[in-house]
């Protein structure tokens, strides 16, 4: 008799376990744990502004490894993201804008962590199913802040209010975007 108490009391504080667990747990579907985790822009909100393009591999679509030829991965124009706002948080750098755009647009992102390379900072591999030499063998993703093209990872440049962040995917490392290097252009 006293063991049916025990077993009835152990099965008992397990279902009050379990109702607890699932009660305080906020089951949500794909769309709503995207949209739950990018902020509101407010008047008080400061902002950054990125955009993604891969326009450059127009100009190489030949170049393109076959089984990405198709619009599904490089858009007619080349805008996988237009310029589009996001509320900064203390702290963000380049990536976490990239990343939380990636999420809540539902844009393909694949990534080197920062402890993976000789460089300290995350790795974009690629975008939208672009990755370094999807396109020829200079090809790849850049990135650069108000116009200027950054001289180290995008998980170390910490972004300001009003920053306008654009990925931009280059066929000729960098020449075809407008890169500077080492205080010269490639011409």
């Amino acid at each position: 008799m006293v063991s049916v108490k025990k077993d009835v009391l152990a099965i008992c504080a397990i279902l009050l376990i379990a109702a607890i667990l699932i009660n305080g747990t906020e089951i949500q579907s794909v769309d709503e744990y995207y949209l739950t985790h990018i902020d509101d822009i407010t008047p008080e909100s400061e902002t950054v502004t990125i955009s993604i393009r891969c326009d450059t591999i127009l100009d190489h679509y030949g170049d393109l490894d076959p089984s990405l030829q198709s619009e599904e991965f490089v858009p007619a124009d080349g805008v996988i993201l237009p310029p589009t706002e996001y509320v900064l948080r203390p702290g963000d750098t380049v990536f976490d804008i990239l990343d939380r755009a990636a999420r809540h647009e539902r844009i393909q992102l694949e990534y080197q962590g920062a402890d993976e390379n000789s460089y300290g900072s995350v790795y974009i591999q690629g975008i939208h199913y672009l990755y370094e030499f999807s396109c020829g063998p200079l090809s790849g993703w850049m990135y650069r802040v108000d116009g200027e093209f950054p001289n180290y990872g995008c998980s170390k440049y910490e972004l300001k209010d009003g920053q306008v962040v654009e990925w931009v995917y280059t066929c000729d490392l960098g020449k075809d975007v407008g890169a500077m290097w080492m205080g010269g252009s490639f011409n």
